[in-house]
């Protein structure tokens, strides 16, 4: 069977037109007469998606109307995972080529009603309305309308999809010091340098330093030793470490503890939560309390104690 595969593959290789590529792939294009999709090459080929949505927004294009194209349907037809197939309806979703809305039935019930648009572009376009179709059971289907010429990629307008995630809050500046002294910056300046030496990954170029020596230097002024920075910023490190620089800004951010209590707020503190012990004058038990007296037991027994 090998043998007789190898030479049908040589014997079509030998009916294309023109020299064969040295590399790459080689196409034996024999028409299908049956069970075949017409996809375009915006979708196959399209920069911005992943290989999972354009496989699943093939797959879609490919069924008939009304089958199960559900994130739990898809989990249960093919090896991807639930989080993997609903990232990537989300991807067809951004770009045009999925809408998913929650409509009402006539009979009141609640629906998700998937769309797949083969040509989002030219639904932007056009500027018309996809809905999903509606089969009656009284009269046959009417035929679909002739598909839109189709128009050169370049030619196509970007497709705007409106976001449906909250706005991120913004970023928090980086920390800063109230007075940058000579000895502060030299020293930030010295230990983001020496960042390298600790982890491989965090290393910033002479620009990323004097950005970031602000941020150290809040920190040695609250009191934060060298050592106890440097392992802030290199510990559990995500790999392979992408822009250093960033990462050690949001460190330095988000992790900035709060200055030390001076003595006063110490002592105040230790005044209000410790209470001291006492020895009660009645029966010599000890018992905590602001002031000297009973204990609550010799409190609660005032007629024993006349008698």
């Amino acid at each position: 069977m090998d043998t007789q595969h190898h030479n049908a593959l040589t014997h079509a290789l030998a009916e294309l037109p023109g020299p064969l590529p040295p590399s790459g792939v080689i196409h034996v294009a024999i028409p299908h007469s049956s069970r075949f999709t017409i996809v375009g090459n915006h979708l196959a080929q399209h920069a911005e998606l992943s290989l999972v949505a354009i496989g699943i927004g093939v797959h879609i294009q490919s069924l008939p109307t009304g089958s199960k194209v559900g994130i739990k349907a898809l989990a249960a037809r093919f090896t991807e995972g639930e989080t993997t197939i609903a990232s990537a309806l989300r991807e067809l979703e951004a770009h045009g080529y999925l809408n998913r809305n929650r409509v009402r039935l006539a009979n009141g019930r609640m629906v998700t009603r998937t769309v797949f648009c083969n040509q989002p572009g030219a639904v932007e376009r056009t500027g018309a309305e996809v809905v999903a179709p509606v089969v009656s059971k009284q009269a046959p289907v009417p035929p679909p309308a002739p598909e839109p010429t189709p128009v050169p990629e370049e030619s196509r307008p970007p497709v705007r999809v409106p976001s449906r995630t909250a706005p991120k809050p913004p970023r928090r500046p980086l920390p800063q010091p109230r007075e940058l002294t000579p000895d502060l910056r030299q020293t930030a300046s010295a230990l983001l340098a020496d960042l390298r030496s600790h982890a491989k990954g965090l290393v910033l170029s002479e620009d990323d330093v004097e950005e970031l020596v602000p941020g150290v230097a809040a920190w040695l002024e609250r009191d934060v030793r060298p050592d106890t920075i440097r392992h802030a910023l290199t510990t559990d490190l995500p790999q392979p470490t992408k822009h250093p620089a960033k990462i050690v800004k949001h460190r330095l951010t988000v992790h900035l503890p709060p200055p030390l209590p001076d003595a006063q707020e110490l002592a105040r503190v230790r005044r209000t939560v410790v209470i001291p012990l006492q020895n009660c004058d009645r029966c010599d038990r000890a018992f905590r309390s602001r002031e000297p007296g009973h204990c609550r037991g010799c409190r609660s027994e005032p007629a024993a104690t006349a008698a």
